[in-house]
């Protein structure tokens, strides 16, 4: 049978695709262990988890953690990994995992049921809540706000939450109270320009943006909600998922968290947050 050129070409191209896709076949484990990087998607406007100062570095809670994991990972794997830091936010955190451009998630991610049908977490890596901050000394309770406009981040747990609190609290236009900004910048900035009267989300973020105006801004009221960051993860791959727990938990166990910790949240600080919970442990 005579064979055309044109067909020894596309069935050497149909190999190679197909060799290409297989070479990393397996577990995300097995991946970065092959290739020595790991892809972190990190958030770069949230102070001070993760963000760009004023030498355009970026730094934060969040930026140290990510880097100690990947370090634990590679001493598991007795390699040197690479990390790869890559800006995701409340859109895209969960579709890079679900796409594969990314193998970790450490960007403010509440572990909620509903996104645990989508991805996996691992354990609980750092204990927020969420608040609510206005203008000093213009509100001094959640109530004094309703019918009045607010401020949450589009497709978050606190967008929810808030109109939910509102609600109970007898706002009958909730839903159109809350004005959702795509970023914690944007929701800032409306907050000090007066075009809403108060922002909601998890406590840390708006104590780092209050310190970039200290003494304008204070949080009110108790906390809303508990909300318990896990690290975003590829769903159902377990190795991969053992690591970073593991990681986790030996830099609790070794002192290295918290002194990332209260080199964010410590008391010498602008962003004081005690911490009030631990680490969970396995024997």
């Amino acid at each position: 049978m005579k064979v055309s050129l044109k067909q020894v070409l596309l069935t050497t191209l149909a190999a190679t695709v197909l060799f290409a896709g297989n070479v990393y076949a397996g577990t995300t484990y097995d991946k970065v262990k092959n290739d020595g990087t790991v892809n972190v998607g990190l958030m770069y406007n949230s102070i001070p988890a993760a963000f760009f100062n004023e030498k355009n570095e970026w730094v934060g809670f969040d930026i140290d953690i990510a880097t100690e994991v990947v370090k634990r990972i590679g001493t598991y794997m007795e390699k040197d990994l690479t990390i790869n830091k890559v800006k995701v936010n409340n859109k895209t955190r969960i579709s890079f995992l679900t796409s594969d451009r990314i193998d970790l998630s450490v960007a403010n991610m509440t572990h909620k049921r509903e996104r645990d049908k989508t991805i996996d977490f691992s354990i609980t890596y750092f204990f927020d809540g969420q608040k609510i901050m206005t203008k000093k000394g213009k509100y001094s309770d959640p109530k004094d706000l309703v019918g009045k406009r607010v401020c949450a981040m589009q497709g978050t747990t606190s967008e929810k939450n808030l109109v939910n609190l509102l609600k109970s609290l007898g706002d009958e236009n909730a839903e159109k109270n809350v004005i959702s900004f795509q970023t914690a910048p944007d929701c800032f900035l409306a907050l000090a320009q007066g075009k809403v009267e108060a922002w909601s989300t998890d406590s840390t973020i708006l104590l780092g943006f209050a310190a970039k105006q200290a003494g304008m801004f204070e949080l009110i009221g108790d906390f809303i909600s508990d909300e318990p960051y896990g690290m975003g993860l590829p769903e159902d791959d377990s190795k991969w998922r053992d690591a970073v727990n593991f990681a986790i938990q030996d830099l609790w166990t070794d002192g290295t968290y918290m002194e990332i910790y209260n080199k964010w949240y410590g008391p010498d600080t602008p962003y004081y947050f005690p911490m009030t919970a631990k680490i969970e442990m396995w024997p």
